[in-house]
């Protein structure tokens, strides 16, 4: 899985080409990220994602980038609160009620936990809430004292400020994907336990960058969640450590989402295309 390629067209957007090759197939997605795009009736993620058969290289399908990316984004997320956040932890809460922070409360949902969602848009959180099954956070002080938060902003405000995490608190950034975007301020990463999805991406387009550039945290300082679910590295030391996972997205967990989804290609009705 070679790190992924921006393409930038600031101000507005940029594109990414993120390819990945795992269990006999190849994939590479191609997608944007224009975060303005919802006020014009847009969405912001679009594209498509192609996957090959890697023994001979014949496209076996072509799939909506943002349907992939919202499984993926939801699942990545919730992974990484279940696996870093305390086993007793109660409350559950997703900063942001657009499609990606939609596909994160229906993750937490199918995983059996109550979630709130919360987003400037009041309107937004509340149609999100009622279709989903979630209720729609009282402020957003209650959503970002949830023991497991996840953000999934459009990363051009800091959502948590240095101090802002409490002891035993868990938090999955999701939204600071590529450059210039930031949803966690450097002091504070610099006062938490640090995990990522591949260090050499984070460190270049996420969260991270800032940290790393600022001097505040190395390639020591962090823990790949991946190791941790492999059993080669320690995940949350105990009940009084905040955690923070900064997540860029995965193309090899897209691979993953589009194999399932193949896997159960005949369970939809689909017009024959030959290619």
């Amino acid at each position: 899985m070679p790190p992924k390629v921006y393409v930038p067209a600031y101000p507005a957007g940029d594109f990414r080409a993120m390819p990945a090759l795992g269990g006999g197939h190849a994939l590479l997605k191609w997608v944007t990220s224009y975060p303005g795009n919802p006020a014009a009736g847009l969405p912001t993620v679009m594209g498509v994602v192609l996957v090959s058969d890697a023994s001979n290289g014949v496209l076996r399908a072509v799939l909506d980038a943002g349907a992939v990316t919202a499984l993926r984004t939801g699942a990545a997320a919730v992974l990484a609160a279940e696996t870093l956040g305390r086993r007793d932890a109660a409350t559950a809460a997703v900063i942001g009620a657009g499609v990606n922070g939609q596909a994160a409360a229906r993750t937490f949902l199918a995983r059996g936990r109550d979630v709130m969602l919360w987003d400037v848009d009041e309107q937004r959180a509340a149609q999100a809430a009622e279709e989903l099954g979630a209720r729609v956070a009282a402020s957003e002080e209650e959503a970002l004292a949830a023991d497991l938060l996840v953000t999934v902003t459009p990363g051009r405000e800091i959502v948590l400020g240095a101090g802002s995490l409490q002891p035993g608190q868990h938090a999955s950034l999701m939204g600071a994907d590529g450059p210039g975007k930031a949803e966690i301020a450097v002091e504070e990463l610099r006062r938490v336990r640090v995990f990522c999805d591949d260090w050499e991406q984070a460190s270049h387009n996420g969260d991270l960058v800032h940290a790393v550039e600022a001097g505040a945290l190395s390639r020591d300082d962090v823990t790949e969640l991946g190791a941790v679910l492999a059993g080669d590295a320690a995940g949350r030391a105990d009940d009084s450590e905040a955690t923070v996972f900064d997540s860029t997205g995965l193309a090899i967990q897209d691979l993953a989402i589009a194999l399932a989804a193949l896997e159960r290609v005949d369970e939809l009705e689909l017009p024959e295309i030959t290619l």
